[in-house]
């Protein structure tokens, strides 16, 4: 039996269903559209404000013409050089064998009865086991992390601080480091109009800070690092900010990066003497980005630790000034960035925000666990009586060698090309060179609606399949430009790198000097 438009009745329900669904999933039903329930005009305006150059336009066209090239297209060069971001295993660094034979003990504890791992690397798996939930890294560990990983952290840092004590209550495992950097953001933003929180960052800054402070919708508090002076931080920049601030909002926290993304200066002790007692007296909370604690190069330099710096500076000092300090698997000799290990160290903070501070870390329930056993791992590395410290030793030292090699090499081969000026690379990972761009260009850029050193950078991606990331999207001062770069290609492809740069930089300026 069929109904009136040749159906047969037992399937006139599931016709008029499916044809309904087409409808919805077309967006119309009764003939009318129906609105989304998010659109841009609905959407967070904090979330619409927030920019993350380091991953912005640049990387994206950078795909498309890779995605362009593996298509059979045809362009002046054969691949692209990514150098826009700190991720070493891309860049082919191999890992560290100790690291990797903890992590896979693990995550496949049979692997115990192989003799292929060394008696190490079953010892240090075997106790982090003992501290997960049924001695699996499947399962959730308590939201600060697992306690003898935290308890390691805390040792480790009270010998690299040589002697300063450290609670292991006061570390706290975190999603790299900049999950922890978030969450203290987070404590510290509150306010409205001229009460709402300032958070002073350094210019140029690594881009996390100014989109996390606009995500949270706090007030962005800039301060010049000296370009002139290796980057360095200058007290009296900070008190201008700091007053300028004060007009129209609530400074709280200062962020300060050591070694220094993207500028990769090392801050001496005595300019972390004067940043602390900064914010002594200004009453600021600290927040110090120190995944760059082992990279550093220049045989002058050496990094202090704010927390070691602070001790030193006494007890008045020690015992009152809020300190959050970051580190993670990412960076380092390690460049473990996929794992997503972190931890920070927070002290002298209020007992009931500190409260408030495991609360929310409840929230995200708890970090990876093999993040939190990679970070183990760089904490408590084997020692010298160990058997697998030869390797160890071995394959740290060629790495961290090898970054020194090519921290140099960037710097002489910038500053020899004409109208490029590059900053010693004390530490940290990057370049970031200050470049001309004649008149015309910059006029050019902007009748197309870009930065100026936006302009160069995508070109440079064009003609050379160099990506690199314009200054403007880590702050500089006005009337200059910059971009930084990565070094960590290989010895062999940084060259090609840097020579592809300066030929097209010397052909960028004939091109435009031309037209002056």
């Amino acid at each position: 039996m069929s109904n009136s438009i040749g159906v047969p009745s037992s399937s006139y329900v599931l016709y008029c269903c499916l044809t309904s669904l087409s409808l919805l999933s077309a967006g119309r039903l009764n003939g009318k559209m129906r609105e989304k329930t998010l659109s841009m005009d609905t959407l967070n305006p904090q979330v619409k404000a927030v920019e993350y150059a380091v991953r912005g336009p640049i990387v994206l066209k950078a795909g498309e013409i890779e995605k362009y090239l593996e298509e059979g297209g045809t362009k002046p060069f054969s691949e692209v050089i990514k150098a826009n971001i700190g991720d070493a295993h891309a860049m082919g660094q191999q890992p560290i064998t100790f690291l990797r034979q903890v992590v896979a003990l693990c995550t496949f504890p049979e692997l115990m009865d192989s003799p292929s791992f060394p008696e190490d690397a079953k010892w240090r798996a075997l106790r982090i086991l003992q501290g997960c939930g049924g001695h699996s890294l499947g399962s959730y560990s308590a939201s600060p992390g697992v306690e003898c990983i935290r308890k390691d952290i805390a040792a480790y840092i009270e010998q690299r601080d040589e002697g300063v004590p450290s609670d292991w209550e006061n570390i706290y495992l975190t999603t790299g480091a900049s999950d922890g950097i978030m969450t203290i953001l987070r404590l510290l933003v509150s306010g409205k109009d001229s009460s709402r929180t300032g958070v002073m960052i350094p210019i140029p800054q690594y881009p996390l800070y100014s989109a996390a402070i606009s995500e949270m919708d706090a007030v962005q508090v800039n301060y010049y690092l000296d370009e002139e002076n290796c980057w360095a931080l200058d007290i009296n920049e900070l008190y201008r900010a700091y007053q300028a601030a004060k007009l129209h909002c609530q400074p709280r926290v200062i962020c300060i990066i050591n070694p220094g993304n993207p500028t990769g200066q090392v801050q001496s002790k005595k300019c972390i003497e004067e940043v602390l007692h900064f914010a002594y007296e200004e009453n600021l909370f600290v927040m110090s980005d120190e995944v760059y604690q082992d990279n550093v190069y220049t045989p002058d330099c050496q990094f202090h630790s704010f927390k070691k710096v602070l001790y030193e500076m006494g007890p008045e000092y020690f015992n009152s000034v809020e300190l959050a300090s970051f580190h993670s698997t990412s960076k380092g000799y390690t460049g473990e960035c996929g794992f997503r290990g972190g931890y920070m160290e927070v002290i002298n903070m209020d007992p009931e925000v500190k409260a408030q501070l495991v609360k929310l870390l409840s929230v995200r329930l708890c970090p990876p666990l093999a993040g939190q056993a990679a970070m183990d791992v760089i904490v408590n590395p084997p020692q010298p009586d160990e058997h697998s410290y030869k390797q160890f030793h071995q394959e740290k030292s060629s790495v961290l060698g090898a970054l020194a090699d090519k921290a140099k090499l960037t710097e002489q081969i910038l500053n020899a090309v004409p109208g490029i000026k590059c900053n010693p690379v004390q530490g940290a990972m990057y370049a970031f060179p200050r470049i001309f761009i004649p008149p015309k260009a910059v006029e050019e850029a902007k009748a197309l609606g870009m930065q100026p050193d936006m302009f160069y950078c995508l070109r440079l991606l064009e003609e050379t399949g160099i990506c690199v990331v314009p200054g403007s999207g880590f702050g500089q001062k006005d009337g200059t430009h910059h971009f930084r770069m990565t070094i960590l290609p290989s010895i062999e492809k940084l060259k090609v790198l840097l020579g592809k740069v300066r030929d097209f930089h010397i052909s960028f300026l004939k091109e435009y000097s031309a037209l002056e």
